[in-house]
């Protein structure tokens, strides 16, 4: 399959994430939709977080079975940064954020300082800052999907890079709905153009790795930057499930986390029975 194609395809696996985002623009979701959604995404997305570890996980299980210590070496710290990175680094840089925001609203006023107070919840409130943050981890987790179908082309295994495409594609179409849920839940009406950038940030690196992947070639690589991905979904898994503790609705959460864990299942079983 020529790269091009590969890469368009990529493309359309980053941006099936558009599917959920207008959600957002519902001008009175019901509640208990709103928290279904959230369920649904969290579990998804912790199948995904498996699935990513998984794929890490093999070129290191494979050096074990060889005894080839030098590949489990670089291999598992190579696994242990990326997780380190993915995940604590976006709960420092979340805290870096909420600091500048509490420091904004604690200046002294002024002609200056006045102007930017006042500037600061209008740009974007709590809520909004959340959905960026959702989008940055998804969108970092969605690059190393995109190395990882990009390798998977360039090493001749197109019936894996197809799986992954339709597989990121079925999960990124979810993923819209965890974007925009801190705003549902705050009431907040994202406009149009907010939502094209919140896609661009969360699906948009798909096609980057891809057209990347095709051309870098490394176990080593590839590790990293699952373990990245791995990380950066476990935090939107936490800031998810923050979201759906606020909405007290335990049953109905506990029912939608295992429906979207059979959903990643299923997508992967249908894929892999199909021959892709």
């Amino acid at each position: 399959m020529p790269s091009v194609n590969i890469a368009l395809l990529g493309a359309l696996a980053g941006f099936t994430i558009y599917l959920g985002l207008p959600i957002g623009r519902l001008r009175t979701p019901a509640p208990r939709i709103r928290a279904a959604l959230n369920a649904v995404a969290v579990g998804i997305l912790t199948f995904l977080v498996w699935d990513v570890l998984t794929h890490a996980w093999e070129p290191i299980d494979e050096a074990l079975g060889t005894h080839t210590w030098g590949t489990v070496a670089s291999g598992g710290i190579t696994l242990a940064v990326g997780l380190t990175v993915g995940l604590a680094g976006l709960v420092h840089y979340d805290g870096w954020i909420g600091r500048r925001r509490r420091a904004a609203a604690a200046r002294p006023a002024g002609p200056g300082a006045a102007a930017t107070t006042e500037l600061a919840p209008k740009t974007r409130s709590q809520a909004g800052s959340l959905a960026l943050m959702i989008a940055t981890g998804i969108g970092l987790h969605n690059f190393a999907e995109g190395l990882a179908i990009g390798n998977s082309a360039a090493q001749g295994e197109l019936s894996l890079a197809v799986l992954l495409i339709i597989g990121f594609g079925l999960h990124n179409a979810t993923e819209g709905f965890g974007i925009v849920a801190p705003l549902a839940a705050e009431g907040e009406r994202p406009s149009w153009l907010t939502l094209l950038w919140l896609g661009l940030i969360g699906g948009g690196p798909t096609f980057l790795g891809t057209l990347l992947g095709q051309y870098l070639v490394n176990d080593t690589l590839s590790i990293a930057f699952l373990g990245l991905a791995a990380g950066s979904i476990l935090y939107v898994v936490i800031e998810l499930l923050a979201v759906a503790r606020k909405t007290g609705l335990k049953t109905l959460t506990t029912w939608c986390v295992l429906l979207g864990l059979l959903l990643g299942f299923a997508t992967d079983a249908v894929v892999t029975a199909a021959g892709a």
